[in-house]
């Protein structure tokens, strides 16, 4: 029985996403994976799985200098900075996860928070762009028995408003076996509820990261796109210009082909030098002809012209993922650039992670009203006002333009030149402040250089 089978058998719902897209985002899975549909080592068409820099670069630009604050003076605002310096390590890796599958769940479960990908989990219900409901799978192997332990965990708002959750377990003998249902006090998850209601809640206690764009595969769908979905055949043929032109590289060696005549030994027993070693270049070959025979091969390589068909397409690539034109090229841009075409360039970057910033942003903050509540639920934390900030760094930052303009604000009395030193210089506050009181002892000003 399909595991989906199972959803709808025990709950009585039906994914919102249609098979078609499940299929899709398990195609992109495997793509990030490095297992495309068009690899083919029979025909040396291998991958250089670009859909994982992709990926990586928009999540690295994305935490970029990127600081979550929780404020207030409570102990709940205490224990959720806890909880978000828990995962912080993490969330690079996550987001990577979000840009590469479209749509991944961040979900408290009790111990931390978990990341939950496509087949972890299905949307049930949607409200406009919003998953309000949902279907969370879990399954732990116990090996001693040898048995595959699958929870099933239903997150519902009802018609009244209350918002629901069921758990309902399952105990298979294989791992493709979805198993017979078992009370959860004889799981692993022994000590939760079957069923659970919770009242006065605005939001789900789980979040989605959804990135950017629409959906053209699932119309109207709440499930975001990975960010390469619309540069897969130009992925598919980077593939194929990259291993030709390294399949050509590797087929490049010089070779010698020699009459065996000429390697006659005269006086030995054979009249041959069979036992000489030749160089690894050197190839015998039989000649009948009059005349003796020597031809050297030497493979005129055409990196320089393939690499510009690589180029064109790195990108295309690119752009197709919302990266400025050129941004994952090879070589240098040629020709200088005027600033406009530079700061057009750039625009287009920064938009594209600005737009991976605010649905992280989003679901961040859903989190950690998730969080909130759970702390209200088991009674975690005291409960306390709190609120978050998030500072997400500067993509184009310059830090001589960063000194001038803080230099200005020493000179106007908006800053005391102390930081300057500190921020700049590398000075610890305490010498800083040492420094800055001692010029104004002797009447001085501190003369730092922008």
């Amino acid at each position: 029985m399909h595991l989906w089978t199972r959803v709808k058998e025990t709950f009585g719902v039906r994914p919102a996403a249609s098979a078609g897209m499940d299929a899709f985002i398990r195609r992109c899975a495997d793509i990030y994976g490095g297992r495309p549909d068009w690899e083919d080592p029979d025909h040396d068409i291998r991958t250089v799985n670009f859909a994982k820099t992709v990926c990586s670069e928009t999540a690295r630009l994305a935490m970029l200098g990127t600081k979550i604050t929780i404020g207030g003076d409570s102990q709940r605002a205490v224990w959720l900075q806890e909880q978000v310096d828990a995962i912080y390590p993490r969330l690079r890796e996550w987001t990577e996860k979000g840009c590469a599958l479209g749509t991944v769940v961040l979900k408290p479960n009790g111990e931390g928070v978990e990341l939950l990908t496509p087949g972890q989990f299905e949307a049930v219900d949607v409200s406009g762009d919003q998953i309000t409901g949902a279907v969370f799978v879990s399954r732990v192997y116990e090996a001693a028995t040898e048995r595959w332990y699958t929870r099933l965990e239903y997150h519902r708002f009802t018609e009244s408003g209350v918002y629901e959750i069921s758990n309902r377990c399952f105990l298979g003998h294989s791992e493709r076996d979805q198993g017979k249902p078992v009370p959860i006090e004889a799981t692993p998850w022994a000590g939760l509820s079957e069923d659970a209601a919770v009242s006065g809640l605005e939001r789900p206690l789980f979040a989605v990261l959804r990135m950017p764009g629409g959906n053209n595969i699932d119309g109207g769908s709440a499930l975001g796109m990975p960010v390469f979905s619309d540069a897969l055949e130009e992925l598919k043929d980077l593939d194929v210009a990259y291993s030709r032109m390294t399949g050509e590289v590797y087929d490049s060696a010089r070779i010698e082909l020699i009459d065996d005549r000429l390697l006659d030994t005269p006086g030995s027993r054979t009249g041959r030098a069979d036992s000489v070693k030749l160089p690894r270049q050197v190839r015998k070959v039989s000649g009948f002809g009059p005349e003796e025979y020597y031809q050297e091969i030497d493979p005129e390589l055409r990196t320089d012209a393939r690499m510009v068909g690589i180029n064109a397409l790195l990108s295309q690539i690119g752009f197709k993922c919302g990266f400025s034109n050129g941004y994952f090229v090879f070589n240098e841009k040629s020709g200088t650039p005027t600033a406009t075409q530079v700061e057009s360039d750039d625009r287009r970057t920064i938009q594209h992670v600005k737009d991976v910033r605010d649905k992280l942003e989003g679901a961040m903050e859903g989190l950690l009203y998730a969080l909130d509540k759970w702390a209200d639920l088991y009674d975690l934390a005291p409960v306390g006002t709190w609120d978050v900030t998030f500072d997400f760094g500067d993509l184009t930052y310059n830090r001589e333009e960063d000194r001038a303009r803080w230099m200005s604000y020493v000179t106007q009395g908006w800053a005391p030149a102390w930081y300057l030193l500190q921020r700049f210089e590398g000075f610890s506050e305490e010498e800083a402040r040492a420094l800055t009181e001692a010029a104004e002892g002797t009447g001085r000003a501190i003369e730092t250089s922008a």
